[in-house]
């Protein structure tokens, strides 16, 4: 496929997942897998970068972007396995594994299950767990309940960045903003299924590709506690924590880059 076109798969339960190359076929595969309530533009400032030294492949996960938008709740198991199609159709055997959040959620269960298909593992503001489930219950009812998505696109972009990037027009976020609002209700509230119903703290042990997990020093979605307990959890990770909110990508991209493209790139 050539880069910078989007195209889609089907999986084998009908649901069309979007997803789209940018940089040279000849350089290692990277997969970006995003958060919730994000399509695969999440990753846009960050492609000049990745793609000087990977093929990024980049996707919208079920119920977001140009995927489709099944209803009722999504698994882990089956996010995983969207992914796992995805790269059987391109003809992808290994792939390098960058998730954020959800995306992290999602890279993890690809260590567990399926670590010949991974080379190495960038996790970021991501967590094992994040229990007790009957937590989300109510927002996933009330989401479904309401007329449009105005409430929670506020309550993820104050989750998502600091005060200073949320004051006045910054263009970054404005998109983000645009996202969410066009984002159907059911694919946040399917996906938010899938957190309330995974953990993996103790099958996290069972991954053994080399692992970075990136956490935010202020975050308040997944803290950084969540990822020095999850990097504790995976055998010989490495971790390390940025001065940012839940988007460490954006609001700390330098660092953030350096710390994902130093891991990456260097020899075993």
């Amino acid at each position: 496929m050539t880069s910078g076109t989007r195209s889609a798969i089907t999986t084998g339960d009908g649901v069309r997942i979007a997803y789209r190359f940018d940089g040279d076929e000849n350089k290692p595969v990277l997969l970006l897998s995003n958060s919730i309530g994000t399509d695969l533009h999440m990753w846009d400032g960050q492609v000049p970068t990745l793609s000087e030294h990977f093929r990024l492949l980049r996707y919208d996960a079920r119920g977001h972007g140009a995927s489709n938008v099944p209803n009722g709740p999504y698994s882990l198991d089956r996010l995983g396995r969207d992914v796992v199609e995805l790269l059987d159709v391109l003809g992808l055997e290994r792939v390098h594994v960058l998730g954020l959040s959800l995306g992290g959620i999602v890279a993890q269960w690809l260590g567990i299950h399926v670590p010949r298909r991974v080379e190495r593992l960038v996790l970021s503001n991501t967590a094992a767990y994040l229990g007790p489930p009957h937590q989300w219950d109510r927002p996933i009812a009330e989401l479904l309940e309401a007329s449009d998505m105005e409430t929670t696109t506020d309550r993820f972009l104050h989750n998502w960045f600091p005060a200073h990037m949320l004051q006045g027009d910054d263009e970054v976020v404005e998109g983000f903003r645009r996202t969410l609002l066009a984002t159907q209700r059911e694919g946040v509230a399917g996906s938010w299924a899938a957190v309330r119903d995974y953990d993996l703290r103790r099958t996290a042990t069972l991954i053994h590709n080399p692992t970075l997990v990136i956490a935010g020093e202020h975050d308040t979605v997944t803290s950084a506690d969540h990822g020095r307990e999850l990097a504790k959890t995976i055998p010989n990770a490495r971790f390390t924590v940025l001065p940012t909110v839940h988007m460490a990508n954006v609001e700390g991209q330098a660092e953030f880059l350096d710390a994902v493209v130093a891991f990456l790139t260097e020899r075993s």
